[in-house]
């Protein structure tokens, strides 16, 4: 879609930029796909704050996404490409031949009009949803379910695309957005092409208050707090701490492992993804 940059009326526009709308052609959704969404303020049943720097924000409704693609055999046009706000990705509104609609992630390049199909039998163009199996090798995938059936799970956001890259026996060998190589079942389902809305990750927010309508709260630097409220904390001046960083409750916070070391899924995971910052495997 393309960055938009406004002149510098204000501070708060100095720094900020928008994504383009021009690939949005509705901005009211299909009412039969809405439902409620309940803000939480990341609390949990009790009250508890158990995920930081979350509340506030503008009201949504969620749109009921079709993650499984399961209407096999019949042609889905794309009536709209609309905004979502739950997710970073685009979504669009297909309509089957015997008239239900329903929303899916918005491929890259698919546009309205073009008619988009299921099943083992579709095609391997971009917005149609094939098993493992039936899909070519070397070809970009999204919305890549890990358990047969149940629906899309991996790659799912703005931009993303993953590759397949072998099949052996029963299993299939995708590389991920992260860098991982994962085997997941051939008869998985995953949907071919990329995500569209690939700017999102370079737009500039510019000021606070955008980031207070997206529900996301101030967050404090623990190098700036006392000594009793962070581990980090206290010191004359800006001190580094004397230690790596951690968080409040003393997890390295760069390059500490948070995965189940007995996680049943290990085994599926063929080669690590790369830490970022160190350029590590994270094992």
């Amino acid at each position: 879609m393309g960055i938009k940059v406004y002149n510098k009326t204000s501070p708060g526009r100095r720094f900020s930029s928008v994504n383009r709308s021009d690939e949005i052609t509705r901005t009211t959704p299909e009412k039969s796909l809405l439902r409620p969404l309940k803000q939480t303020g990341g609390r949990n049943f009790s009250g508890k704050i158990t995920t930081r720097h979350h509340g506030g924000g503008h009201k949504r409704m969620y749109r009921l996404i079709d993650f499984r693609r399961d209407k096999d055999g019949l042609a889905a046009e794309v009536k709209t490409v609309e905004y979502d706000p739950n997710r970073s990705v685009n979504i669009a509104l297909v309509q089957y031949e015997d008239g239900e609609k329903r929303y899916i992630l918005a491929p890259l390049g698919v546009k309205v009009g073009a008619k988009l199909y299921s099943g083992p039998s579709a095609e391997p163009r971009p917005g149609n949803c094939l098993p493992m199996s039936r899909i070519p090798l070397g070809l970009e995938i999204h919305n890549v379910e890990m358990t047969p059936g149940r629906g899309g799970a991996l790659v799912r956001t703005a931009g993303g695309a993953a590759r397949l890259m072998a099949r052996e026996g029963n299993w299939a060998n995708i590389l991920l957005p992260s860098g991982e190589t994962r085997r997941v079942n051939v008869e998985c389902r995953a949907t071919i092409g990329q995500l569209g809305n690939m700017e999102h990750a370079s737009v500039r927010w510019g000021k606070a208050g955008r980031k207070r309508h997206l529900g996301i709260r101030p967050t404090v630097r623990g190098s700036a707090m006392n000594p009793v409220a962070h581990p980090m904390g206290g010191g004359e001046g800006r001190r580094s701490g004397g230690r790596d960083p951690v968080s409040p409750w003393g997890k390295l916070s760069k390059g500490g492992k948070t995965r189940r070391r007995r996680k049943n899924s290990n085994k599926l995971i063929i080669r690590r993804r790369r830490n970022v910052r160190s350029g590590q495997l994270v094992l």
